[in-house]
């Protein structure tokens, strides 16, 4: 058996793919009001921005954890087209819950229906992540705690969700946010809990991309366009600034008239 080394670089991993998972969530929760507010083209686009940050968040926030997982006695490469797909399942699948709810017309239907959808997304992501490594061995995964890190997955999502449909205060998104980053994070954290690694020392050359020639970069990429989007949402005028705005464009025009 190696050796796993969950956080190679001490707290760093852990507390910037925390930071990564709950800035995703909270744009994404912001994205959700947004498009709860708004109706047809203008509601697709906030609910497409909406999946496309939660999905990048919890792609983000998985891999940049695992820049600190380590296996003594071998390398771990990535392989780039599985990698890819998992960011691709991420955001597909979070966007098939989040227009579940943005569309239904049950809420509590819709609400079940995209937490579960979203939820199996996010572990599939995160296993199809897994199914990436490359290294010098065989990985294997303890079913019983695979299983709770579904669970985990399904639970958050159905919250997130929920929080998307109830809360609409800046400062409630910004909590749901930060307990959703820990839902993502814990599930991420339990799924490695299920991993054993049997090492089969070699000097062969392993398939893939290092972390640093392929996920650093591409983490830093998704992670600037969460705080760009954050920025283009922080700045975008609500529904509601846009009635009195329009409110105070009418009275100014009636004064004028008169």
């Amino acid at each position: 058996m190696g050796h796993l080394d969950h956080a190679a670089y001490g707290w760093l991993t852990p507390a910037l793919s925390y930071v990564m998972a709950s800035i995703g969530a909270a744009l994404g929760l912001r994205c959700t009001v947004r498009a709860l507010a708004a109706t047809g083209r203008s509601r697709r686009n906030w609910l497409i921005t909406a999946a496309s940050a939660i999905g990048t968040g919890i792609w983000t926030m998985h891999f940049v954890a695992m820049l600190g997982f380590s296996v003594t006695g071998t390398r771990i490469h990535y392989n780039v087209p599985l990698t890819i797909l998992s960011l691709l399942v991420a955001m597909t699948v979070v966007g098939a819950g989040v227009f579940a709810v943005g569309y239904g017309k049950d809420r509590g239907r819709a609400l079940v229906l995209g937490g579960l959808t979203t939820g199996l997304g996010v572990a599939s992501m995160h296993y199809l992540g897994m199914a990436a490594l490359r290294l010098h061995g065989r990985i294997s995964y303890d079913p019983l705690t695979v299983g709770i890190s579904v669970a985990i997955a399904v639970v958050a999502a159905t919250a997130a969700l929920w929080a998307a449909l109830n809360i609409k205060s800046p400062l409630a998104v910004a909590v749901a946010s930060l307990v959703m980053g820990a839902a993502v994070s814990s599930m991420h954290y339990t799924g490695m809990m299920a991993v054993a690694v049997t090492v089969a020392p070699s000097d062969a050359a392993l398939p893939g991309a290092t972390a640093m020639q392929f996920i650093f970069p591409l983490a830093v990429g998704l992670g600037s366009y969460l705080f760009i989007t954050s920025a283009f949402v922080a700045l975008s005028p609500t529904a509601d600034e846009r009635a009195a705005s329009a409110q105070a464009r009418r009275l100014g025009e009636r004064a004028t008239a008169h």
